[in-house]
């Protein structure tokens, strides 16, 4: 499980808090890998049935990171709800961390 707790620890240092259009990017693929994380563990019969809510938080954390790309939207709006979509992921990331 060290193996999982490694790559974890490495998205999770990898999380932007400023919104810029590179960010927004990283965000998308730091989101992608950590589905692919939750995948390997979700194959683990340890973990197979707790891993399901996890996976329900990753559609709000894209949407808000979506609502934070607006061109309509002060650069202020986009901090924060750029903000907020990281601030979720890594919650998410640490409550992982602690099962």
């Amino acid at each position: 499980m060290t193996e999982i707790a490694k790559k974890l620890h490495e998205l999770y240092i990898r999380i932007p808090r400023r919104h810029t259009t590179d960010n927004v990017k990283e965000m998308y693929a730091i989101l992608d890998e950590y589905e692919d994380l939750l995948k390997e563990m979700e194959a683990d019969s340890h973990y197979e049935e707790k891993i399901a809510a996890y996976f329900d938080e990753l559609d709000p954390i894209r949407a808000t990171i979506k609502k934070s790309n607006d061109n309509k939207a002060s650069k202020k709006t986009k901090d924060v709800l750029f903000d907020e979509a990281s601030g979720a992921l890594k919650d998410t990331m640490d409550n992982l961390k602690n099962l």
